[in-house]
């Protein structure tokens, strides 16, 4: 079952609690995800590093073809 919006922001939150996180649904269809994590953890990172770090919160959502979230654009930065 695809995941919902709240359970992808929960499993940022998770791993960063006080991260700014937008989840944008692309196509309208439940399976086509953006998200956006502002974080302050991420100063001094670069952009792989960052994105790296949110996808290893999402490591289990997104294992293989029988994980519950299959396609995510991600976009990361430190708060201004």
């Amino acid at each position: 079952m695809p995941m919902q919006a709240h359970e992808i922001e929960a499993a940022i939150r998770a791993k960063f609690p006080e991260a700014t996180i937008n989840i944008t649904d692309l196509a309208g269809d439940g399976n086509h995800w953006a998200a956006e994590v502002i974080d302050e953890s991420f100063r001094g990172q670069n952009r792989v590093q960052q994105q790296r770090a949110v996808y290893a919160a999402l490591k289990d959502e997104m294992a293989g073809s029988n994980g519950n979230l299959h396609a995510l654009a991600l976009t990361t930065k430190v708060p201004e």
